[in-house]
């Protein structure tokens, strides 16, 4: 196995969970930390064991020995700091929301292309063990056809109206930070839907806080959806088919339990794997995997997977009345 130098660009809570199940991997080397204060990089190296320290994102891309960059600043920033790496051709591993609408993940893939530089959205659900036995036994047709999933994610969160969370300029509300994470358990069953119908409630900063979704589909199947900054919530994925239900225990969208139950028998608990970590290390392998094999793109968090998740959060965020100034223009201009 070749050893990758990976680089961290956004040294804040996500990435430090990140590079603590980096340090699980044998072929990940733990090479650079990025910020734009100094000191925080530095206080970042030196916690996971980083060998340099960058005060300038500029600075990190130009550093030769850099092979992929993981990137974790808030997603309003994601669009600008993906293409400054893949211009220096940096494979990239960007954080989800993976932009702020369609139009700048197009731009993001559009310069992968240009530079034949790896990007992949780090959407590491899709990579947990659990979640990809739920996927399997929906395949298997063993409870029947899939009529309807049912999935949340909410927490309260402090109001801090300057904070990310709840900031407009940062993309802020519930509904890109972690409403998203439903919206992918109805599509990686489902598909993307015919049509969709929300309700949102508005904080005093004019960032959604809570979203209620419906997706309908052909065939008489649907989702019901809900992400929340003010209250708490099961946080659990169901799919509820003809002869039976599976529920995705809370926290599902990480290595989680999952409960089958088929009508007449008794329900079966399945255990995800033994692991260490958190469950971010199977998506920078796969990543390893990809660029050893020369792909520029991922075979299972594909582009396309991308711009369908972001086209449908576009569409959830129009009928919501959810706009974001200086991203968004062209996509009122658009519809």
């Amino acid at each position: 196995m070749k050893t990758y130098n990976w680089a961290i660009l956004g040294c804040g809570h996500i990435a430090k969970k990140f590079a603590a199940d980096l340090k699980l991997l044998p072929n990940a080397n733990l090479y650079a930390a990025a910020s734009r204060d100094l000191q925080n990089a530095q206080n970042f190296a030196a916690e996971f064991g980083f060998e340099k320290a960058y005060g300038s994102y500029l600075e990190m891309v130009n550093d030769p020995a850099v092979d992929v960059v993981y990137i974790a600043t808030p997603h309003s920033h994601h669009h600008e700091h993906t293409l400054l790496c893949l211009d220096h051709k940096k494979a990239v591993l960007c954080e989800k929301a993976f932009a702020i609408n369609k139009t700048e993940v197009q731009e993001m893939i559009d310069c992968a292309k240009k530079n034949n530089t790896y990007l992949m959205e780090a959407f590491w659900t899709l990579f947990q063990p659990s979640f990809q036995e739920a996927m399997r036994i929906l395949q298997t047709g063993e409870l029947g056809e899939l009529k309807m999933v049912r999935s949340d994610f909410a927490f309260k969160a402090p109001f801090i109206e300057e904070k990310r969370l709840f900031n407009v300029k940062l993309g802020g509300g519930s509904l890109l930070d972690i409403g998203l994470y439903p919206v992918f358990a109805a599509l990686a069953a489902l598909g993307k839907p015919e049509k969709i119908k929300t309700n949102a409630q508005f904080s005093s900063t004019g960032a959604e806080e809570s979203i209620s979704i419906v997706f309908n589909y052909p065939g008489n199947k649907m989702a019901a959806l809900s992400s929340s900054l003010v209250c708490q919530s099961p946080t659990q994925t169901e799919y509820w088919c003809e002869n039976g239900y599976m529920i995705l225990n809370p926290r599902w969208f990480t290595p989680t339990k999952i409960t089958v139950v088929k009508n007449g028998e008794e329900p079966r608990l399945i255990n995800p794997p033994h692991f260490s970590g958190f469950g971010y290390q199977y998506e920078a392998a796969h990543v390893m995997e990809c660029l050893d094999k020369g792909w520029i793109e991922s075979d299972r968090m594909s582009w396309q997977m991308s711009l369908d998740l972001m086209e449908t959060l576009d569409k959830i965020r129009i009928d919501a009345g959810i706009f974001y100034p200086g991203h968004d223009e062209k996509l009122l201009t658009d519809n």
